[in-house]
């Protein structure tokens, strides 16, 4: 009995006197480059969904979805987004987003859903905020607070480190524009800027000055 008791007491020296566990180094993680891309289409809903799916997630989200998915159940899911993760759709643009989803991704020909989409469309008038001719509020409508910060890398670079490395340079408004237009990766590391083709001159030239003056 005192030769067990010695043994714990032994043991329960060294457990209070040496660490158990080292101290666990910095763990980087490399994500892998976007493999993936939305199905082209005509239809408006593939702009909106370019422009503002991808500020969440990848287009492979979408091609996990079942291949069955009505106009109504893309149309919901995209509303889901909308409501419960704050994607910045307005209501017309919910529908148009579900019926390219399906047409693109379940084979439903448009037309079927145009009366849908019309519907959507009216309503929407009734709560659609109107266009404001403001940086902050394109900010907030498009979502680009959610990868960007002032003074801080969110997901992307901070829009003070943008306008530091733009500064005297003389191209850089149109560089800036071009960038938030076409999107891309690379610039500022892998991880990709979506695309926001939707937003008109006047709104691209906004948002750059707006990036550039901080």
């Amino acid at each position: 009995m005192k030769c067990v008791f010695a043994h714990y007491k032994a043991l329960l020296f060294a457990c209070c006197t040496f660490p158990i566990c080292a101290v666990a180094s910095p763990l980087t993680i490399n994500l892998p480059a976007e493999s993936i891309s939305l199905r082209p289409s005509d239809l408006p809903g593939y702009a909106i969904a370019q422009q503002k799916c991808g500020i969440c997630h990848s287009a492979d989200y979408i091609e996990y979805q079942p291949p069955g998915f009505s106009q109504k159940q893309w149309t919901g899911l995209a509303r889901k987004m909308k409501e419960s993760y704050g994607a910045p759709l307005s209501e017309s643009e919910v529908g148009l987003v579900g019926e390219y989803l399906a047409a693109t991704y379940s084979g439903q020909p448009a037309a079927e859903s145009k009366p849908v989409i019309k519907a959507i469309e009216l309503a929407a008038n009734t709560v659609d905020q109107p266009k404001v001719a403001d940086a902050k509020a394109l900010l907030d409508q498009n979502g680009c607070l959610g990868c960007h910060a002032i003074d801080r890398q969110v997901v992307g670079p901070a829009y003070h480190d943008v306008a530091v490395h733009y500064k005297g340079n003389a191209q850089a408004i149109s560089q800036v524009i071009d960038h938030i237009s076409h999107g891309g990766s690379g610039r500022w590391g892998a991880i990709p800027m979506p695309p926001f083709p939707g937003l008109q001159p006047a709104e691209l030239k906004q948002l750059a000055d707006f990036v550039l003056a901080q």
